[in-house]
């Protein structure tokens, strides 16, 4: 196995890890609002969450960004939360065919959780002679990991929405208020406290 396929896995498994459900859940409350047929937006929102991350967890991992881990462990869930109380507030997506609001968020988001990666990837790279390849594989693996949340979650919304008639706003705000119940327990967990 080529190293820039290790580091594809690597970054796959790592968003769909159990263990680390943050993640997933940050991708459920980005998603909370949309339906399979907003895909193209998901799209966008879920790749400026990327580049966000991607941008952070390369400058932490090469070591020109250095921050507290706890206080990035306790940052994570709070937006979380915010994401979830956001979609509680505003349950549909916008209509406008321009850049929304929720997109700068993804990306802005993204910066934080992108620091809570760095330390699990540069205790991965160790001493890595290069580290382009394994940084842009793991992203790519990242991204490709949150496109299957972001599928799963679709599906199962298209279905409980379309098929069994449940009414969007009320789906959105279910899936919300229980994401942030879940975030609020990770800030009161977190061990900056």
């Amino acid at each position: 196995m080529s190293q820039f396929q290790l580091y594809f896995k690597l970054g796959i498994q790592h968003i769909l890890d159990l263990n680390g459900f943050d993640h997933i859940l940050f991708i459920i409350a980005l998603c909370a609002i949309y339906l399979f047929r907003d895909w193209k937006k998901v799209l966008i929102l879920v790749t400026a969450f990327t580049i966000g991350h991607s941008l952070t967890l390369a400058l932490a991992t090469i070591g020109w960004i250095r921050v507290n881990s706890d206080v990035i462990e306790f940052l994570i869930p709070v937006t979380i939360a915010l994401t979830a109380f956001v979609n509680i507030l505003k349950p549909k997506p916008s209509k406008s065919r321009g850049v929304q609001t929720n997109y700068f968020f993804a990306l802005f988001f993204g910066l934080i959780h992108g620091l809570g990666f760095s330390n699990y990837l540069r205790a991965l790279l160790g001493r890595e002679s290069s580290l382009f390849e394994p940084l842009l594989a793991f992203n790519l693996g990242l991204e490709v990991g949150q496109l299957v949340i972001v599928g799963l979650f679709l599906l199962a919304s298209s279905i409980w929405v379309g098929i069994f008639g449940t009414n969007r706003k009320e789906w959105t705000m279910v899936i919300s208020a229980v994401v942030l119940g879940m975030a609020l327990m990770m800030m009161i967990d977190a061990k900056f406290w």
